[in-house]
């Protein structure tokens, strides 16, 4: 099978085409097999891509968690296909329209120079309602905001949102990697989350920027993510802490969100290539 790895702000993914899947296996199972970081080539997600046959979008994408978990949408690795696609001359207009589980992302191709893609995708409007999100909180409210979480004998009050997977933002006054590997599965997995979340450590510096660790859902620490990105800086603003567009500070590097006024949120970021590669293996 081969495969093209590309990195979005350190948080990295196998990217292929669905003609090439080993049709013995499934995309879960191959990717717990070959994004494992020992035994396999290595990643946070493996991504399928497929062209569109509706006229509604121009590719559509599967993304596969390292566990095997399929998501309902990545915005680092949507905007990861996107470079693929342009790196490998199988799209060379400026804008793209990807299908994910959570509705079409159009995206813009803002500069590549060489190997260095970088974009702006439309990732739709925030989600906020906890059923919708979902969050089991009886009786549902229309906003989770500053609700009260105990995980680990400790109290959090945490603010949720989705952008077609589920995301809880934590505000400490400093974040650092032993928040993720003390409460980040805790979180994950709390009975208030029925098909778990992604957790974002979120640390306010100005009205305008942001730090924010994650912690993925079925992959653990990651050096950054887009969606996670997205529903931090929506968090900052609900609670009033920043404005609607801000400077993400992510481990893996830079990302800017834009909650725009007509309430879609924008975010901007790169892409680049790695390395291309053939896995010889056979389906376990």
């Amino acid at each position: 099978m081969e495969f093209t790895k590309l990195q979005g702000m350190g948080n990295d993914f196998l990217v292929t085409l669905i003609d090439d899947l080993p049709e013995a296996i499934g995309g879960g199972e191959l990717a717990r097999q070959i994004c494992d970081r020992h035994f396999g080539a290595g990643a946070d997600g493996l991504v399928v891509g497929e062209r569109c046959p509706d006229a509604n979008a121009d590719f559509r994408s599967r993304i596969f968690n390292a566990d095997g978990g399929e998501a309902e949408v990545s915005g680092n690795g949507t905007r990861c296909l996107a470079a693929y696609l342009y790196h490998s001359g199988l799209w060379a207009r400026p804008e793209i329209r990807i299908e994910t589980a959570a509705g079409v992302k159009n995206g813009r191709l803002v500069s590549n120079v060489g190997l260095h893609y970088e974009f702006e995708f439309n990732m739709g409007k925030p989600i906020m309602a906890s059923r919708e999100i979902p969050v089991n909180i009886d009786p549902p409210v229309d906003r989770v905001v500053d609700y009260g979480l105990k995980a680990a004998n400790k109290n959090y009050e945490v603010t949720c949102v989705s952008l077609g997977n589920p995301h809880c933002s934590v505000f400490l006054e400093n974040v650092s990697d032993d928040d993720l590997a003390e409460i980040g599965t805790l979180i994950e997995c709390h009975g208030l989350f029925p098909r778990r979340t992604n957790v974002e450590f979120v640390q306010v510096i100005s009205a305008n920027e942001i730090a924010v660790r994650f912690w993925e859902r079925g992959v653990g620490r990651t050096n950054s993510s887009g969606t996670g990105s997205c529903a931090a800086a929506v968090a900052s603003a609900l609670l009033g802490l920043t404005g609607r567009a801000v400077t993400v500070r992510t481990a893996g590097g830079d990302l800017a969100v834009r909650w725009s006024g007509d309430d879609m949120v924008y975010l901007t970021g790169a892409a680049e290539v790695v390395y291309e590669g053939r896995w010889l293996q056979r389906p376990l």
